[in-house]
């Protein structure tokens, strides 16, 4: 799978900066299909990094409402990224 389709984008609120500043950790939503031996080749090739540690979390998708209709978000894959100092 190309690093690019692995790592979709990061994931950027408070709770994230405090991560990266107290346990050097980043946070990316990730493909859902991707392992972790994937999310770790495809952020030491991005970012030219080492990687320590990767944990995986399924996010269920929030329920929304548009009047009377009820429609739901895609369900999301979310990676905490630990990288070596």
């Amino acid at each position: 799978m190309d690093s690019f389709k692995v790592i979709e984008k990061p994931v950027i609120t408070e709770r994230t900066s405090l991560l990266k500043e107290q346990g050097n950790k980043y946070v990316f939503r990730v493909s859902c299909d991707a392992n972790k031996h994937d999310i770790k080749k495809a952020v030491e090739e991005i970012f030219k990094v080492k990687v320590i540690k990767v944990n995986t979390v399924n996010m269920q998708g929030k329920i929304r409402r548009m009047g009377r209709f009820e429609g739901r978000k895609p369900d999301w894959k979310k990676a905490i990224v630990t990288i070596k100092k």
